[in-house]
C-alpha cells in the first residue's frame, strides 16, 4: 500500500514540476492554438454583435492579433469578471485580454505585458451642476459601483468626498439621475454611454469633468515565470501598433467611428505603476 501511495505522490510531484518548468509559448505553438480570454458582455471590448451574435470588440481584436502574430489559431473564451484570474492560473486559458487594469493585488498573482489601452476613470455630473472640477467634489456625495476599481480609487484620490457605493453601475447612475448624489465615478466609456443614451431619449443632460480621477492601464495578462511568452506578446503588441492595426481597432470601437468619439493619446509601452 505504501509503495502505491509513494508512486502516486511521485507522479503528482513530477507533474507539478513539469508545469512549473513548462514553456507556455512552446505549448501554444505545439498545440497550434492560443486560448485567449476576454471579459463577457463588456461593450465595446467583448460583446455579442446584434446581427451575427458573434463576440466582437476591442479586446477580441487584441486576441486575434496575438494569435496571428504567433502563427496559430485563436480559441476565444468569454469569462466573468471573477473568473478571469482563476481560469488563467488553472491554465484553462493561456492569456487574458480582458479589460484587466493593472492593480498591485493583481500584479502579485500574474504578470502584465506592455499596455495596449489606457482607460481614464472620470466623474459624471448633471449638466446644470455647479461642479466644474475635481476639487469642487469636496464634501459632495459621489456614487460608484461596489467593489469596482473606481470605488477603490475614489477613496484615495477623492478623500474629501463622501463615497456611496451601489450594487452595480446602473444603480449608481440611477442615484445620480434622482439627485441622491452629486457625481458618478466610473470608466469614461460607460459614463459616455449613459450620457449619450439619456440625451437621445430627451432626458437629463450630463457632462464629464475634464480631468480624470485616475488612468487605468491595461495589458495582456499571463501567468508568472513565462519570459518567452511575455517577450513574444510584447513584440506582437508593438508590431500591431506600428502596423496601424491597434489604431484602426481603436477608431472602430472607441474613436471616430464609434459612438464615443474618444481620441487616443497613449502608446504601447511598459505600464507605469501609479
Amino acid at each position: 500500500m505504501w509503495q502505491r501511495k509513494l508512486a502516486v505522490l511521485t507522479i503528482t510531484l513530477l507533474a507539478t514540476l513539469g508545469r512549473a518548468n513548462a514553456d507556455e509559448l512552446a505549448d501554444i505553438k505545439t498545440r497550434g492554438t492560443l486560448v485567449c480570454g476576454t471579459q463577457n458582455a463588456s461593450e465595446p471590448y467583448a460583446f455579442p454583435d446584434a446581427t451575427t451574435r458573434q463576440i466582437v470588440g476591442f479586446d477580441v481584436d487584441v486576441c486575434r492579433a496575438l494569435a496571428q502574430g504567433l502563427g496559430v489559431k485563436l480559441d476565444h473564451r468569454t469569462l466573468s469578471t471573477d473568473a478571469r484570474i482563476p481560469e488563467l492560473k488553472t491554465h484553462r486559458v493561456d492569456v487574458l485580454a480582458a479589460a484587466m487594469a493593472w492593480l498591485p493585488a493583481r500584479a502579485a498573482q500574474v504578470n502584465y505585458s506592455d499596455q495596449y489601452y489606457v482607460a481614464p476613470i472620470r466623474v459624471l455630473v448633471r449638466a446644470d451642476s455647479p461642479i466644474q472640477n475635481l476639487d469642487q467634489l469636496g464634501g459632495k456625495k459621489i456614487a460608484a459601483s461596489e467593489g469596482s476599481s473606481s470605488a477603490a480609487v475614489s477613496v484615495s484620490r477623492l478623500p474629501n468626498s463622501n463615497l456611496l457605493t451601489f450594487h452595480d453601475i446602473p444603480s449608481a447612475f440611477l442615484a445620480l439621475q434622482q439627485g441622491k448624489v452629486d457625481g458618478l465615478v466610473a470608466g469614461q466609456n460607460i459614463l459616455a454611454r449613459f450620457a449619450n443614451e439619456s440625451a437621445q431619449k430627451g432626458g437629463q443632460q450630463y457632462r464629464m469633468l475634464a480631468a480624470p480621477v485616475y488612468e487605468e492601464r491595461w495589458g495582456v495578462v499571463m501567468n508568472k515565470n513565462e519570459p518567452a511568452l511575455m517577450a513574444a506578446v510584447n513584440k506582437i503588441l508593438h508590431d500591431y501598433d506600428k502596423s496601424n492595426g491597434l489604431q484602426q481597432s481603436f477608431y472602430k470601437w472607441l474613436g471616430v467611428n464609434s459612438p464615443y468619439k474618444f481620441t487616443r493619446d497613449y502608446k504601447v509601452e511598459p505600464i507605469r505603476t501609479q
